[in-house]
């Protein structure tokens, strides 16, 4: 038996945030929507004292040769010590014989990939078509990639962003003015970015709700990823029912782990009121936005379903490019 072992550096000569990349995760979500994919709940093992998580995720999606089994560590105070917060590596299976078939060692990349792009594809549905200025809540890896990926799909004039630490927004603001090739603002507050802003996204691993919902506004889509374990929570849950549109990645996982498991439990909504899925939105099955007054918020939480798609594309295009080394087990 042969396994293809794919570094980090070779990962990324294949697979970027682009419109193919962009195309394989939203096809991924049509077809999580059919209910033809094959995808069991997350694994999570928690580092309480190093403020840490390791998720496990996996799906097996019918049509591709291979299915991934992923790996995502999130040490949420690497920082500290100037390393990244998240790392992994991604297994890919046959789907025909169920033998390894690659490993990618990606430290997360194939991760921040498709989060970004999921951030993307729900405001490609849900966002105002013209979008002045886009904010984002956070500093770290995801308010880089998901305001590139928010460049797919909406052109923005300026972003405004928001963290606790000025040192961090700082090296924000001068890394991504050049790659995003537009003004980026410091804000002083939430409050700040939220009211101003067209789009926003939340990316951090709080714990308490620091998005208010008497600061929306007509025509505002919020994007909130970073709540993706039980105690983990962004948006004040009254938001969820200032929404004019509630969308999330998968219902069973945000009544579980997401901003909906926090309105669930305060008896702000129920099981039975009305979500969307984003496969929906991408298989035409709904519309997504009707008009520029809707107040639109979609909840990711992070699917297995995702790490397939990215990772089977990754594996593809290293086979174009003749990339990785070839061993026998």
């Amino acid at each position: 038996m042969k396994i293809t072992i794919l570094t980090e550096s070779e990962i990324r000569q294949c697979v970027r945030l682009d419109e193919e990349a962009l195309r394989a995760v939203s096809n991924a979500f049509t077809q999580l929507a059919a209910g033809s994919v094959v995808m069991p709940p997350i694994m999570r093992i928690d580092v309480p004292e190093q403020n840490g998580e390791v998720d496990i995720k996996s799906a097996y999606v019918p049509g591709l040769d291979n299915f991934a089994v992923k790996m995502s560590s999130g040490f949420f105070d690497n920082y500290k010590l100037g390393l990244p917060s998240l790392g992994g590596m991604v297994i890919l299976l046959s789907a025909k014989v169920g033998f390894p078939q690659a490993l990618l060692l990606d430290n997360g990349y194939l991760t921040d990939v498709r989060t970004g792009l999921a951030g993307a594809i729900a405001a490609q549905h849900l966002a105002p078509q013209r979008v002045r200025t886009a904010g984002v809540i956070g500093a770290g890896a995801q308010a880089r990639y998901q305001m590139q990926a928010l460049k797919l799909v909406r052109n923005f004039e300026r972003v405004l962003v928001y963290n606790r630490s000025p040192e961090r927004v700082e090296k924000y603001v001068e890394e991504m003015t050049a790659v995003l090739d537009t003004e980026i603002i410091q804000a002083d507050s939430v409050e700040e970015v939220v009211r101003q802003s067209q789009v926003v996204v939340t990316t951090t691993p709080a714990k308490k709700p620091f998005l208010q919902a008497d600061w929306l506004h007509p025509g505002l889509h919020i994007t909130a990823m970073g709540s993706d374990a039980e105690e983990k929570n962004e948006l004040e849950p009254a938001v969820l029912v200032r929404a004019d549109l509630l969308v999330c990645d998968r219902k069973s996982q945000v009544f579980r782990l997401g901003e909906h498991h926090h309105a669930l439990e305060a008896g702000l909504i129920t099981r039975e009121s009305p979500i969307v899925e984003l496969g929906e939105l991408t298989s035409g099955q709904h519309p997504g936005r009707a008009n520029d007054e809707q107040i639109t918020v979609s909840d990711l939480t992070g699917t297995g379903v995702q790490d397939t798609a990215i990772a089977s594309l990754a594996y593809r295009k290293a086979k174009e490019k003749g990339l990785g080394m070839t061993i026998e087990v």
